[in-house]
């Protein structure tokens, strides 16, 4: 279960003192016992886990965009190597072409034929692919296959 490794990791991390690694999955067990807490869940399974890590993932590429924006290019640096710490946890993801492929079965599926079909297509593809791929390039590629006349 994808809990019990970052536990272990957390545990390796604080007998090999590094800091930055042992803050980053604190952090990351609190929200995850909250988000527990909130679902009136002992645990959260492997796709809620994953939900909570997306969830600080991108709270990470905000952060990064602002410090950039703002010049703060040590905080932004930081931000960079904790977002790259949570990646590990997280599913590989599509290639574009997998992700091209699911939108074509489905609109195939539903009768999509134009834009006014984003909606639909978009629920089905995200079922389908259930968090193994950016949202933004899934909407971008879903866009692009209904906008072909």
């Amino acid at each position: 279960m994808l809990e019990e490794k970052m536990m272990a990791d957390y545990k390796e991390a604080m007998k090999a003192r590094d800091t930055l690694k042992s803050s980053v999955l604190s952090f990351l067990r609190a929200d995850i016992m909250n988000t527990a807490l909130a679902k009136k869940k002992n645990a959260l399974d492997d796709s809620e886990v994953v939900a909570v890590i997306k969830k600080q993932i991108k709270q990470r590429q905000d952060s990064i965009e602002q410090f950039t924006k703002g010049e703060r290019l040590e905080m932004a640096e930081k931000e960079k190597k904790e977002l790259e710490i949570l990646k590990i946890y997280l599913p590989p993801e599509l290639s574009a072409d997998e992700i091209k492929k699911i939108i074509e079965e489905s609109a195939a599926e539903l009768n999509a034929g134009g834009m006014k079909d984003m909606g639909r297509l978009m629920k089905e593809v995200n079922a389908k692919i259930a968090g193994k791929a950016d949202g933004r390039l899934v909407s971008d590629l879903v866009r692009e296959r209904l906008s072909k006349p």
